[in-house]
């Protein structure tokens, strides 16, 4: 399926569910959650995450039928949801963004897949994400927001509240930063979520 048959599905459901479709919610939430969840995941500690999730989608199902795509779609308008309650959270509880990553886990991550879909899963794990949160908070986001999310940077820079030409800088810097970082096995990880490094490449492993 295309990106813009996704799209146009996620359209469809958005306006069944403003009616009413509790099977158009549904949709919604099996295309939305995982990727927001990951995208929390990167914002605060991972035991907040699903609680986090759970508050968006409450708010999701309270305001539904008064939604208004302003540029960033659905998608956007959840992670936007998800970036206040979770900015909330961290005032609150007064918490580190995210944990690092700790090196016995970037050392036990699996290297060769034996298939596109084990690799695809493998980017999937806390240690993927925990690994893009070790980045500055902004440069961390904005990957989050364009890799996991899918966002475009338009949308991503309605969701951060910044111009596009900063979102574009800090996804670019996230990336270099990660390019220097990543090493071997990881950069598979990584390389696997689709994300294209500065210079339009994607990093390969040395081994």
């Amino acid at each position: 399926m295309t990106d813009g048959q996704t799209a146009a599905d996620l359209s469809a459901a958005v306006r069944a569910a403003r009616g009413g479709n509790e099977a158009a919610f549904r949709q919604l939430y099996r295309e939305v959650q995982p990727g927001l969840l990951r995208y929390l995941r990167g914002l605060v500690p991972a035991q907040d995450a699903e609680d986090i999730a759970s508050e968006t989608w409450l708010q999701i199902a309270r305001d539904i039928r008064g939604f208004r795509d302003e540029g960033a779609g659905f998608r956007g308008w959840a992670a936007t949801i998800a970036r206040h309650r979770a900015m909330d959270h961290l005032r609150y509880t007064k918490a580190r963004p995210a944990a690092a990553l700790p090196d016995d886990v970037l050392v036990s991550v699996p290297g060769d897949a034996d298939t596109a879909d084990q690799a695809v899963t493998a980017t999937a794990t806390d240690a993927a994400i925990a690994f893009i949160a070790t980045l500055p908070r902004d440069q961390a986001e904005a990957v989050l927001l364009r890799v996991v999310m899918g966002l475009d940077t338009r949308a991503v820079a309605r969701v951060m509240g910044k111009r596009q030409g900063a979102v574009r800088t800090a996804t670019w810097r996230g990336l270099h930063r990660l390019g220097e970082q990543l090493e071997q096995g990881h950069v598979e990880e990584i390389g696997a979520m689709g994300v294209t490094w500065p210079g339009g490449s994607t990093p390969r492993t040395t081994g």
